[in-house]
């Protein structure tokens, strides 16, 4: 039996992959076997050691995704330089935090524009390569606030609701063409966005009576989603929304 895990010969463009999630899951899908385009505002050096650390290429798109401009490019840039597309990974997102009452037009815009706009045009522009060739995956990163409301984060939940429902709809229309677009949906992360809530001492205290877990998860702790749902292993999994998150929906 051939192992439905293995992605030997899969090309990956994972975005925000300079730290964190990002980080985690481009070097977990090429230790699976899948080439990887590292895709950030600043340098992935370190991402494309560990990705060539396991054996496989590495290459970095420069691009800034509050704006759809370098869309096109990165599936372009990709395809050209590593011969091939199979695999995306939206994960590139900011944060704004300000109670609902002082929230800025500014900040409401540079979450959405980053966080579901950009997300939904990479989606558009990968969907069209993967339709013509008969297949593809489609992993976004949404959040615990793709099923809960949150405080003081009115754009980022607002966006990660998005995230949720755009997955569903790319799902109905890309299934029966080959494709998959699911999510996965952290739990609280140890990451510069969450920096702000794990200094926070009683807020952090909060978060991990919660997290049936006891911890915060650990960036890699999404890495074996990421695996799982780019792999043949998932191939009648479609639409959904994987909670990675200790327990806390449970809870």
């Amino acid at each position: 039996m051939t192992n439905p895990f293995d992605l030997t010969g899969k090309v990956a463009i994972v975005t925000g992959a300079n730290t964190g999630i990002g980080q985690a899951i481009a070097v977990a899908l090429a230790t699976a076997g899948a080439d990887i385009a590292a895709v950030g505002r600043s340098a992935c050096d370190e991402t494309l050691a560990l990705v060539e650390g396991v054996g496989r290429k590495a290459i970095f798109l420069r691009a800034d995704l509050g704006t759809i401009a370098p869309v096109a490019g990165l599936v372009a840039d990709t395809v050209a330089q590593l011969g091939r597309l199979d695999i995306l990974v939206n994960n590139a997102g900011i944060i704004r935090r300000n109670d609902a009452v002082d929230f800025t037009e500014e900040d409401w815009d540079a979450v959405i524009d980053t966080n579901l706009k950009s997300t939904f045009f990479l989606c558009q522009a990968a969907g069209r390569h993967m339709i013509a060739a008969g297949s593809g995956r489609i992993i976004n990163i949404a959040s615990m606030l793709s099923f809960q409301g949150g405080i003081r984060v009115p754009s980022y939940t607002a966006s990660k609701s998005g995230v949720a429902g755009l997955t569903k709809l790319l799902a109905n229309e890309w299934a029966a063409k080959g494709v998959t677009v699911n999510a996965i949906a952290p739990g609280y992360v140890a990451t510069n966005n969450t920096a702000a809530l794990q200094a926070d001492e009683a807020r952090n205290k909060s978060i991990l009576d919660r997290i049936p877990a006891g911890r915060w998860a650990d960036p890699a702790d999404m890495g074996g989603a990421a695996v799982f749902l780019a792999s043949r292993a998932a191939d009648y999994v479609n639409g959904h929304i994987l909670a990675v998150d200790g327990g806390w929906l449970a809870r």
